[in-house]
């Protein structure tokens, strides 16, 4: 008898904890009825991360051929898979916009959640000011007008302005976009993989590189690491996705293996069907490998690919930077402006370790928090999944330039400052913000429940 009262009592306290920490999630909701469907999500976060092949060139030029091929095999599990198991379990746990901002405000407070977005936001306009700039340098390879003065200043201008309309009309239309794009600036590696199966060598895969040739480390990781990178961005689109709980952890899958065949089977194609120049291996000689392949026409096609892809890329930036500002507003720590959406189309108008403490934190600060899916291991194990993608991120830090160093130091003083800022104007009310609800009771009476049963 006294068994059954405390397996009742157990089961009775764990209902408590859970619906405890339940309510002390964020309650951040959306009120836009068009909501993004599976395929459209797997195409943005596709675009998020990788848009193609273009790019992952320059990790031949640094460490030949068979380091190039084990680095794209490779480094998806070092750095990938861990990225997107914490995005996958905490876009679940916390299913609002803002993403990686609610997880480090969730784990550590609003300082670090306003520093959190700071950062994100500021590297996103940095990648998203650079987009219009390469689509018009792929553009002028087409048509040369567009190379210099006033002709390139235009299409600068024009393809910035086109673009960002595109995106705030609504992000149902951007997301069947990304999968229009994604599917047309794939479709040449695809023709190109298949054409150059007969002529494939594959002792050129083994190659280590071309005698005389030094190998470039810094450059090799650098490109690794930028060409799979960002797996958390669409993290801030959580409350614009129909079911995120089911659809997110599926999206991710999906993109994941889309990423990864994007970029070893037309390396594979590419390393064995044509000699090596290692020189030659630079940002958009995929283009130059395609003419030896199979033509100049299928050249023409890689290099308009580029542009669908670089167009893919400012998209789904612009919407992660767009919606984190809206799920800022949500969380109080923008004012409420930030989360104004057109009437019309109803879109807003206006570190990575950080985030795998966030996600270590947040293990332990809520060990029974319901999560739809959660990573399947104990903390030791995630403790050791996070580290070895830190340690990249150390290492890459380690070797970047004194003006990377430079920019970084700005853009923590920007946000530390932007966050005081935002403190003074709560306290004199200079504009609306949402008030965040009163969480922390229910917290510690969660985690007292938590105790008792631990008892």
């Amino acid at each position: 008898m006294q068994s059954m009262r405390a397996s009742e009592f157990s089961t009775s306290s764990q209902s408590l904890l859970e619906q405890e920490q339940t309510e002390a999630q964020p309650k951040i909701t959306t009120k836009n009825p068009k909501k993004l469907a599976f395929l459209p999500l797997v195409f943005l976060i596709y675009f998020e991360v990788s848009g193609g092949p273009y790019g992952e060139e320059s990790a031949v030029g640094a460490a030949g051929p068979l380091f190039a091929i084990l680095g794209f095999l490779i480094f998806p599990f070092i750095w990938s898979i861990p990225e997107a198991l914490v995005t996958a379990e905490l876009a679940t746990a916390y299913p609002g916009n803002g993403g990686f901002v609610i997880w480090a405000h969730q784990a550590f407070g609003p300082f670090w959640g306003s520093l959190m977005g700071s950062w994100k936001f500021l590297s996103g306009v940095i990648n998203l000011a650079s987009y219009p700039i390469l689509c018009v340098d792929y553009l002028k390879l087409v048509i040369p007008i567009f190379s210099s003065g006033l002709p390139r200043f235009v299409a600068v201008f024009v393809s910035t302005l086109v673009l960002s309309f595109l995106n705030y009309s609504g992000l149902s239309i951007v997301g069947y976009t990304a999968v229009g794009l994604g599917i047309v600036s794939l479709c040449p590696f695809i023709i190109m993989s298949l054409v150059a199966i007969p002529k494939i060598d594959p002792s050129r895969w083994i190659s280590l590189g071309q005698k005389g040739v030094k190998r470039d480390w810094t450059l090799f990781i650098n490109t690794l690491f930028w060409n799979l990178n960002f797996w958390d961005n669409a993290s801030t689109l959580a409350g614009e996705v129909e079911e995120p709980q089911k659809l997110y952890p599926k999206a991710l899958f999906s993109a994941g293996i889309l990423t990864c065949l994007g970029y070893v089977i037309p390396l594979l194609a590419a390393t064995g069907a044509i000699p090596l120049d290692q020189e030659d291996w630079v940002d958009g000689y995929l283009a130059s490998a395609g003419e030896m392949i199979a033509g100049k026409w299928l050249k023409f096609w890689i290099e308009i690919g580029a542009v669908l892809s670089i167009i893919g890329l400012f998209e789904a930036q612009l919407s992660s930077c767009a919606y984190q500002l809206l799920g800022m507003a949500d969380l109080g720590i923008l004012p409420m402006i930030f989360g104004a959406r057109s009437k019309w189309f109803n879109t807003p108008c206006l570190g990575m370790l950080l985030e795998f403490a966030s996600f270590l934190w947040l293990r332990v600060k809520f060990p029974a928090l319901k999560r739809p899916f959660e990573v399947p291991m104990g903390l030791p194990g995630l403790v050791v999944m996070c580290l070895i993608p830190s340690g990249f991120l150390v290492y890459v830090l380690a070797v970047a330039t004194k003006a990377v160093y430079l920019v970084s130091a700005l853009m923590t003083l920007f946000g530390v400052a932007w966050y005081l800022f935002m403190n003074l104007s709560k306290s004199k009310m200079w504009f609306d913000f949402k008030m965040e609800e009163e969480k922390l009771d229910n917290e510690e009476r969660a985690q007292a429940v938590y105790d008792c049963v631990g008892i």
